[in-house]
């Protein structure tokens, strides 16, 4: 699947370009307005390599079908991805740079600011000798989470469509906005979508198949002081950010995620606002194991509790949501789903690499919403960040994963 390299690169470093940063705390999807332009811009991309029953509708998503090839009776995958990239760093003005032929040394992104992908402080990186690597210039993200994973749909069913001799099945796929902000699967229509079961192409370095992820809580926390003149405060003023201080120390202190790492949940301070009258605290809670999830959500309202008898009923308030939960529990009674990307993946030399996912993807809730959704890697590195970069040959090979998953499901 040479042929296929030039496609990929062409087709991913245009998404890139397209300012589709997710906004968060925003009611409507999708929270940013070019979210729609590149949805717009996909549907028509769709229609042009001769997919059929093309949609794009009023909050973003892409939907299109490829039509089965064969009279036999076989049921129907899908394939998605989102088109949004996250708030945690800019997206703004992405400017792909192209690596070829990568020496295994240091990338300098930008020689004028400095900013240089060290292949020490990286070692990953140098893995990839000789292959080619594109990154941005250091001053935003690159977009490969989750602009891969689109670019790979998209090349895979244009390569279906001029390689009518792989027989396969009547194939659905997806483009969702907002994932990034945990709304890509807020208005999906899984009935409108039809496949039985589908794979997102969502996950990092080649060989990554992931059925299992955390179950995911948000939590708000806010502390109300009382503000007077510094110099007349004594027995007086309440600092409330002395008390958000407190509680953030009353959590155990290894439980965080810079200390966690394989099945080891979390709590994870996002942001602390505040000034002597009012503060308040964001926090994500995490953990694959459903009791000890409950057991964390827990701890937080105990010590909610706690302060609101220690310093008064109106001293601290507490929003805390649910946000998505494990999708083992719905992909395990269809393993044979996660059975057939494995073989694929082997069938083409990649040496499958099943974990759970530190992490949550549309699969997750999709999962919950009766489409059973395993995730596949896109070939990202250091996803929201400006070292961010994926190299082409694992992209290729994800692409030739989705082309060879509808094919072993229609042999089989």
């Amino acid at each position: 699947m040479e042929e296929i390299k030039n496609e990929l690169i062409e087709r991913f470093t245009r998404y890139v370009q397209y300012d589709t940063e997710a906004k968060p705390e925003v009611e409507h999807i999708p929270s940013t307005p070019n979210q729609h332009i590149l949805a717009k811009d996909l549907a028509e991309e769709l229609k042009s390599i001769g997919m059929e029953d093309v949609t794009v509708d009023e909050h973003a998503y892409v939907m299109a079908t490829l039509p089965a090839n064969t009279d036999k009776q076989l049921p129907t995958i899908g394939f998605v991805a989102h088109i949004d990239t996250t708030p945690d760093y800019t997206g703004h003005n992405v400017k792909p740079q192209v690596w070829e032929n990568y020496d295994g040394g240091d990338l300098i992104l930008n020689k004028e600011k400095e900013i240089i992908l060290s292949s020490e402080e990286f070692p990953m990186l140098k893995s990839y000798k000789g292959q080619t690597v594109i990154t941005s210039d250091g001053t935003t993200l690159l977009g490969a989470d989750d602009k891969a994973g689109v670019t790979e749909i998209v090349t895979a069913m244009h390569y279906l469509i001029k390689h009518p001799e792989i027989k396969h099945g009547k194939i659905r796929i997806c483009f969702t906005p907002d994932e990034e902000v945990g709304k890509g699967a807020d208005l999906f229509d899984v009935e409108k979508f039809g496949a039985e079961w589908a794979y997102t192409m969502d996950g990092g370095p080649m060989g990554e198949l992931e059925f299992e992820n955390f179950n995911a809580a948000f939590a708000k926390i806010h502390f109300v002081g009382h503000n007077v003149h510094p110099g007349t405060a004594k027995n007086v003023m309440v600092n409330s950010m002395y008390r958000a201080a407190e509680f953030i120390q009353a959590l155990p202190a290894d439980e965080v995620p810079e200390k966690t790492t394989g099945y080891e949940g979390f709590f994870h301070l996002l942001s602390m606002h505040g000034e002597t009258e009012n503060t308040t605290l964001q926090y994500i809670i995490r953990d694959h194991d459903r009791q000890k999830y409950e057991d964390k959500k827990q701890l937080i309202e105990t010590l909610v509790e706690d302060f609101k008898k220690k310093y008064g009923e109106k001293s601290i308030s507490i929003e805390m949501i649910d946000q998505y939960f494990n999708m083992r529990e719905k992909v395990e009674p269809v393993m044979h789903i996660v059975d057939v990307a494995e073989k694929a993946m082997k069938e083409l030399g990649i040496t499958p690499d099943i974990k759970p996912i530190r992490g949550g993807t549309d699969g997750a809730r999709l999962s919950y919403m009766g489409l059973p959704c395993p995730n596949i890697f896109a070939g990202g590195h250091n996803m929201h960040s400006r070292y961010e970069f994926v190299p082409v040959e694992t992209m290729m090979k994800a692409t030739e994963v989705i082309v060879k998953i509808a094919e072993l499901v229609a042999k089989q």
